[in-house]
C-alpha cells in the first residue's frame, strides 16, 4: 500500500506547481523547447522519461495501450446521482486509481490495471506532478504513439486530493447497453458520445477477461488509429478464440481477434448503431469525436477554465492508415449491418488466406 505520508508530502509539492501561473507569452523551457506556458515546461521533462522508459522508444504497444485504458477507469468513476443522494460520487480524472489503489484495483473492472498503475506511480512522483494530471497525460502521448493517431488535448493542474471512487461506476464488458448508457448518462455522456470514446478500443486489446490469451486484439490492426474496430465488430462471429467463451466476451470473426460483450451489443443496438456506422464512412470525423468527447471525459470533475493548457507538449501522431476493409477470408455476406436508416459503408474485401491476428505480446 502507498505510504500516506508520503502521498501527503506529493499532494503538497503539487498544490504548488498547480498555481495558476502567467500567461499571454510564450515560454523557452530549460531545454529549449517553447509552450505556451511556462507552467508546461515540466511536461517536456515528463514527455521524454515516459517514451523511453515507459513507451520504450515511443512505441504504440502494450503500455501505450493500457495508459490509454487508465485514463477512462480513472475518470468515468464520476456520478452525480450518487452526489445528488448524499453520497460521496467519485472525484472524476483525480487520479484515485493510483492514489488509492489498494481500494479500486480490488474492484473487478480494474483488473489488469495493476501492472500499469505501479508503473506510472514513479514518474508523476519524480516529476512532482499529481496522479490525475499523469494519468491524462500519458493517455494522450501514448495514443499520439499510435499510427495516424489522434492529437488529444491536455490541461494540467489537479491535485492530489481524492477519494477513493465508489464501486461499480466503471461499465463492465458483460453489461448490457441498457446498463452502460445509463451509466454514461449519468457521468454527462450521451449515446453518440459513448461511441466516440469507444474509439479507444481501435488499438485496444484484453489481457484478463480470458487470461489464455493476453494481448488478443479488438481488431485486426491494433496499432493502427483507423477505423477498423467499428468495420470488424460488425461482422458475424463464428468461433471462440481463447479458452472459452469467457464472461464479458462474445464469439470473434476471425482466429485471433477478441469480442467484448459490451462492444457487440452497442454495435447493434438502435441507440448507437447508426453513429457506429459513421465512424466507418469518415475517418476524420472519427477523429474530431475522439478528441471532443476526450477531453470532455479528461475533465471530470474538475473546472476547465482552473486547469492550464499544456495541449502544445502533447507529441503529433505521424503516419498513414488504411481506409477500412473486410479482412481476407470474409465477405460483405458475413456484415451484420443494424442500422435502419442508412446504408452500411462501403469498404473494400481483401483477398486472400483467412486472417488470423497474433495476440499483441505483453510490454511491446
Amino acid at each position: 500500500m502507498f505510504s500516506k505520508v508520503f502521498l501527503s508530502l506529493v499532494v503538497l509539492a503539487s498544490s504548488v506547481a498547480a498555481a495558476v501561473p502567467t500567461v499571454g507569452r510564450r515560454a523557452t523551457c530549460a531545454n529549449g523547447k517553447t509552450t505556451a506556458n511556462d507552467a508546461c515546461c515540466v511536461w517536456f521533462d515528463v514527455l521524454d522519461d515516459i517514451q523511453e522508459n515507459l513507451f520504450h522508444g515511443g512505441q504504440c504497444g502494450e503500455d501505450a495501450h493500457e495508459s490509454l485504458r487508465l485514463t477512462f477507469h480513472d475518470a468515468i468513476a464520476f456520478s452525480p446521482a450518487l452526489t445528488a443522494a448524499g453520497q460521496f460520487g467519485g472525484g472524476g480524472a483525480d487520479g484515485s486509481i493510483i492514489a488509492h489503489s489498494d481500494v479500486e484495483l480490488t474492484y473487478p473492472v480494474n483488473d489488469g490495471l495493476d501492472e500499469i498503475v505501479e508503473a506510472s506511480r514513479p514518474f508523476a512522483i519524480k516529476h512532482n506532478v499529481s496522479f490525475g494530471d499523469f494519468i491524462q497525460f500519458a493517455g494522450a502521448v501514448g495514443v499520439a504513439n499510435c499510427n495516424g493517431g489522434p492529437q488529444l488535448s491536455f490541461f494540467a493542474g489537479r491535485s492530489n486530493d481524492s477519494q477513493p471512487s465508489p464501486p461499480n461506476l466503471v461499465p463492465l464488458p458483460s453489461d448490457t447497453a441498457d446498463t452502460i448508457l445509463s451509466r454514461f448518462s449519468d457521468a454527462g455522456f450521451d449515446a453518440v458520445e459513448v461511441v466516440w470514446l469507444l474509439v479507444s478500443h481501435t488499438v485496444g486489446s484484453q489481457n484478463t477477461v480470458d487470461s489464455s490469451i493476453p494481448g488478443a486484439p479488438f481488431d485486426s490492426t491494433p496499432s493502427d488509429f483507423d477505423a477498423q474496430f467499428f468495420v470488424e465488430t460488425m461482422l458475424n462471429g463464428t468461433l471462440v478464440p481463447g479458452n472459452g467463451l469467457q464472461d464479458g466476451e462474445v464469439l470473434s470473426p476471425y482466429p485471433g481477434e477478441f469480442r467484448l460483450q459490451s462492444d457487440f451489443a452497442l454495435s447493434r443496438d438502435s441507440r448507437t448503431t447508426c453513429e457506429w456506422q459513421k465512424m466507418i464512412a469518415d475517418r476524420a470525423n472519427m477523429l474530431e469525436k475522439f478528441e471532443i468527447t476526450m477531453l470532455k471525459m479528461s475533465l471530470l470533475g474538475f473546472d476547465q477554465s482552473a486547469l492550464t493548457d499544456c495541449s502544445d507538449v502533447i507529441p503529433t501522431a505521424t503516419g498513414t492508415v488504411q481506409d477500412p476493409f473486410i479482412p481476407a477470408g470474409l465477405t460483405v455476406d458475413d456484415l451484420q449491418p443494424a442500422c435502419s436508416s442508412s446504408a452500411f459503408p462501403t469498404v473494400t474485401t481483401v483477398a486472400g488466406a483467412v486472417t488470423s491476428i497474433p495476440a499483441v505480446p505483453l510490454n511491446s
